[in-house]
């Protein structure tokens, strides 16, 4: 009986190396059509949420995200609202923001480009401070800590 699990082990682990050898050159192949599967998509804490509402201006637009909350198992008691300005953006920028789409403004934020100084001015309870300002490929970027 010990001999045939000894065979059988390594028979299976023969096996399983002739499947990786198989399959390794695909793996690429494989990982991008299983990322285009429709359940999978990125979590917002990452991309920053959907985009909400769009300010278009001459030069510039701002998107808006959706406010993120989510949590592994339930939505977090903080969150943020995550800003994005594309195009040519001016040196300061000054912005009032309605995130939650109720007629009035949340806050105004202000940007020095140059020194990268954000200041915010919140006139909602829910808003708290600036997580993150900064320059992106595409032009800046900034998120707003809110509590739930």
């Amino acid at each position: 009986m010990k001999k045939v699990k000894i065979i059988a082990g390594i028979s299976w682990a023969f096996l399983c190396l002739i499947l990786i050898i198989i399959l390794f050159p695909g793996l690429n192949s494989f990982s991008v059509s299983v990322s285009k599967l429709p359940f999978m998509k990125l979590n917002p804490r990452y991309t920053g949420g959907e985009i909400a509402n769009q300010v278009i201006s001459k030069s510039c637009t701002l998107d808006i995200r959706r406010p993120v909350f989510n949590g592994f198992l339930k939505e977090r008691n903080s969150g943020f609202v995550q800003l994005d300005w594309h195009g040519t953006i001016p040196d300061m920028i000054k912005d009032s923001i309605d995130f939650d789409h109720d007629g009035n403004k949340d806050f105004c934020i202000s940007i020095n480009r140059k020194d990268s100084k954000t200041v915010l001015n919140p006139f909602n309870k829910k808003v708290k401070e600036v997580l993150i300002s900064t320059p992106t490929s595409y032009g800046w970027a900034a998120r707003v800590k809110l509590v739930n």
